[in-house]
């Protein structure tokens, strides 16, 4: 079992398979996507490798991630060999839908659980102007495709503060007969977007003050679910969620880890440096791999300092999926 020095416990593995995204989100890659000097990303038995290292460690749940996960045509494979190994009770991915009514069916028979998909905006032309693509429509039909194969769906927002109550108004009416999760996330600072960030950012606590007026419950967290406090109303099919990394006891139920597409350990998001396990994946050696991992936990911090502006060597969230 994997166990850091403060008594956490780590079940979550977020993997990414490529920092390579289509989108051109205004908080994340205004620009678009532009590779860098180190392109390298891990092959599909090689990602296989991390997650049998972290499964015999007593990771439960693995989340694929990027970048955008659906530009690797062998996503499926990755998707079967985590879900096949041993102690992997569930397989996520999180997507920009872009490409879901195409894949679904594949990632589906590959054997994916859930589906995290990022739709910061219900209205088509604001969603085109925040993504850079206007493809609201289709990303909706994929979603509904992956509710037809039983596919557990949430949906990922990330707060704005021009606009915010009327896109939570938004959401709430769709979810009132649509049975997702909606999951709104603080916006995070990160190297590459100092000034928007001043201008955009927004705290949760605000839209908790609201859910919590209007009658919306905490639901119990599970051992292996992601940071999100989640809350349900008798009203509504759906469920609305908070991730609010800039709240003050954040960090103190983190139960996830990282891996880049490069191969590298990241035990913060928002840590300086990642621990390179290359030579370890590449010789398919997922006991060693193992070994490796289990001295480096010791080396998780307590938490974060987002709230002073330290960001580590996080340039974008393409680089681990946030």
């Amino acid at each position: 079992m994997l166990i850091d020095n403060y008594g956490r416990r780590f079940y979550y593995l977020r993997l990414s398979v490529t920092d390579a995204c289509n989108f051109r989100c205004s908080y994340c890659l205004p620009d678009g996507y532009s590779a860098g000097d180190d392109s390298l990303q891990l092959s599909s038995a090689e990602a296989a490798t991390v997650v049998r290292a972290f499964a015999s460690l007593g990771t439960q749940k693995v989340r694929l991630t990027g970048g955008e996960p659906s530009l690797r045509s062998d996503l499926p494979e990755i998707i079967a060999a985590s879900k096949a190994t041993p102690g992997i009770r569930r397989v996520a991915v999180t997507s920009n839908g872009y490409k879901l009514p195409r894949v679904v069916d594949g990632w589906h028979a590959a054997g994916l659980d859930q589906l995290n998909i990022s739709i910061d905006s219900l209205d088509p032309a604001e969603f085109a102007e925040l993504t850079g693509h206007d493809c609201l429509p289709r990303v909706l039909q994929g979603i509904a495709r992956a509710q037809q194969l039983g596919i557990e769906v949430k949906v990922n927002a990330v707060l704005l503060q021009d606009g915010s109550r009327r896109r939570l108004r938004e959401f709430l009416s769709w979810i009132r007969e649509m049975p997702v999760t909606v999951r709104f996330i603080e916006l995070m600072r990160t190297g590459e977007n100092k000034a928007y960030f001043a201008s955009n950012h927004l705290r949760g606590q605000v839209i908790e003050h609201q859910l919590l007026e209007d009658g919306w419950q905490l639901l119990p967290r599970a051992r292996d679910a992601g940071p999100a406090r989640e809350y349900r109303h008798p009203a509504y099919r759906g469920r609305i969620g908070l991730i609010t990394p800039y709240g003050e006891d954040f960090c103190n139920s983190c139960n996830r880890l990282r891996i880049s597409a490069q191969g590298r350990l990241h035990l913060c998001l928002f840590a300086d440096h990642g621990i390179d396990l290359y030579r370890e994946i590449s010789r398919g050696d997922s006991r060693a791999l193992a070994e490796k991992i289990q001295r480096a936990i010791g080396e998780k911090p307590l938490q974060h300092h987002l709230d002073q502006g330290q960001v580590g060597a996080m340039r974008n969230l393409s680089q681990l999926g946030g």
